[in-house]
């Protein structure tokens, strides 16, 4: 999911015209209107109405940048912004040229940016016939690390960003933590389906725990990289292996067929396309899900529909911002987390936009990035085994 754009809010959806309610038989489409209690923004003429299926219809509104804030995380914004519409055009449906690009133009650059402040080694290394990069700091593993290990699944829609994308949310956690990441390039779309990258990360995982006690293991991603994140913690149940000791699921929850209010409301503050009122099914949309026999509420591809599988969970980290178009499957993973027994934690940085400490236009000295980078170390820190 790449978001851009201007910061205007339009009509979220067709405005229907506002109709006095009769009684609680009225057709769902007549709509409430309401008024603000601020002169100011009735000023702008934003005045919602509200139908009687809960759609809300906004007109034009101007939304400032948060004051709540920092000025870096306010440039790291436009420069999120600006830099994937720097993306647009150019490279047509081919998924290789588009992989090129992105590379080309945002990921390179970004990982050389983090390189420069956070001295690691990277190594390629093939595990079980997966290719991974195994990432270390340059000042060498903590002593309190030497048993333990962290898995990174990189984000991209399941269909972009292998490799570079990897070390771009390895490096910082390696230094930072003074920790082994090895981050995985599992198989993606279009050229595979489900569950090929579930498959990959289970045999990564299988190879690691001939050196590694589960409890030492923790695993992390951002966007799709935390979905899979989710589903491959699922898929070690179904296969008999033990869980991990810890994981992170970032900018996305454990499910990938709804998105809640958070996919209108960041497509406006991100100036987005805005999502359509019945958004496309998955599977028309992801060549990743697009097998025609995968239910997408299958526990192996969305585990926040299986208590029981929840339940199983290990401690869990979820980690998203206020303009995060995933905003609300996160906190919606958090709360079934939470009801399932599991000792989950839940981080929303203001202001911040989908994986903002993730992206390749990503500003180190950013606060809301570091204040993420923290909490992701002293996480597993504190909930991997010793």
């Amino acid at each position: 999911m790449l978001l851009f754009g201007v910061i205007l809010l339009g009509p979220l959806l067709p405005t229907a015209a506002a109709e006095p309610l009769a009684d609680q038989a009225a057709e769902s489409q007549q709509a409430l209107p309401t008024k603000s209690q601020d002169p100011a923004v009735d000023a702008q003429g934003a005045n919602a109405t509200i139908d009687l299926d809960g759609t809300v219809h906004l007109p034009p509104v101007s939304i400032p940048f948060s004051s709540l804030a920092s000025e870096e995380a306010k440039k790291n914004f436009l420069d999120f912004v600006h830099g994937f519409a720097s993306l647009s055009g150019g490279e047509g449906k081919d998924i290789n040229a588009r992989r090129k690009r992105l590379d080309d133009l945002l990921m390179r650059p970004g990982v050389e940016k983090l390189r420069a402040v956070f001295p690691v080694a990277i190594k390629p290394e093939k595990i079980c016939g997966v290719q991974t990069d195994v990432i270390e700091p340059a000042g060498g593993i903590a002593k309190k690390n030497r048993r333990r290990v962290l898995i990174n699944l990189h984000g991209g829609g399941f269909e972009v960003a292998a490799g570079l994308g990897g070390q771009m949310e390895s490096i910082p956690i390696a230094a930072l933590g003074a920790i082994k990441v090895i981050s995985v390039d599992y198989r993606e779309g279009p050229e595979y389906r489900f569950p090929a990258a579930s498959e990959d990360v289970a045999a990564v995982y299988k190879e690691l725990l001939k050196s590694y006690t589960a409890k030492n293991i923790g695993i992390y991603g951002c966007s799709a990289g935390g979905m899979l994140t989710a589903e491959s913690v699922a898929w070690f149940q179904a296969h008999q292996l033990p869980p991990p000791g810890a994981v992170g699921m970032f900018g996305a929850g454990a499910l990938v067929d709804k998105f809640g209010d958070s996919a209108y409301i960041s497509s406006a503050l991100m100036g987005s396309p805005m999502p359509s009122k019945h958004p496309s099914d998955m599977k028309k949309t992801s060549p990743y899900f697009s097998a025609d026999d995968l239910d997408l509420q299958d526990p192996l591809v969305a585990p926040v529909y299986s208590p029981s599988t929840l339940a199983k969970f290990p401690p869990s980290l979820l980690i998203s911002g206020t303009r995060d178009g995933l905003l609300s499957p996160v906190v919606y993973t958090h709360a079934q987390l939470v009801k399932a027994g599991v000792k989950a934690d839940l981080h929303v940085w203001e202001g911040t936009p989908h994986c903002s400490y993730a992206q390749p236009v990503v500003d180190p000295n950013t606060p809301e990035t570091r204040e993420a980078w923290d909490v992701i170390v002293k996480f597993f820190d504190q909930n991997l085994g010793k």
